[in-house]
C-alpha cells in the first residue's frame, strides 16, 4: 500500500530546468527520510539528494548549486528542482523513503540504493541540445 510516484521527467536542453515531483500515498511521509537517485545506463543507481524529517538537506558534490530538494508534507509530496541541467543529468530518476528517518540527526558523505526501504517507478530525465 506504501506507494511512491514520480512525475515531471522530459526532455530539456542544457541549461534547462525541470522540476520532479514525489507524491507518497499509503502513508504520511512526514517522519520519513526523502532521497532522489538517479541511474544512467551501464552505471550503479547514485544518491543525488535527500531531505530528512527535520529539513536538513543532502546533495550529491556534483549537483550542489543547480538542484534544490524540499517536501510539502500537507501535499504528502517531495520536489526536486533541477536548474542549469548537464548532459551528464541524464537519468532514470527516482524516489525513495526510508522510516524511521535515519538522518534526523545529520547526513553522511554519501547516501546507498541500500539504505532506502521504498521506492518509486522512475521518471526519465534527458538532457540534450
Amino acid at each position: 500500500q506504501l506507494q511512491l510516484v514520480e512525475s515531471g521527467g522530459g526532455l530539456v536542453q542544457p541549461g534547462g530546468s525541470l522540476r520532479l515531483s514525489c507524491a507518497a500515498s499509503g502513508f504520511t511521509l512526514d517522519a520519513y527520510a526523502i532521497g532522489w537517485f538517479r541511474q544512467a545506463p551501464g552505471k550503479e543507481r547514485e544518491g543525488v539528494s535527500g531531505i530528512s524529517s527535520r529539513y536538513t538537506t543532502y546533495y550529491l558534490d556534483s549537483v550542489k548549486g543547480r538542484f534544490t530538494i524540499s517536501r510539502d508534507n500537507a501535499k504528502n509530496t517531495v520536489y526536486l528542482q533541477m536548474n542549469s541541467l548537464k548532459p551528464e543529468d541524464t537519468a532514470v530518476y527516482y524516489c525513495a523513503a526510508e522510516y524511521p528517518d535515519p538522518y534526523h540527526s545529520g547526513w553522511p558523505r554519501s547516501i546507498r540504493r541500500a539504505d532506502f526501504g521504498s521506492w518509486g517507478q522512475g521518471t526519465q530525465v534527458t538532457v540534450s541540445s
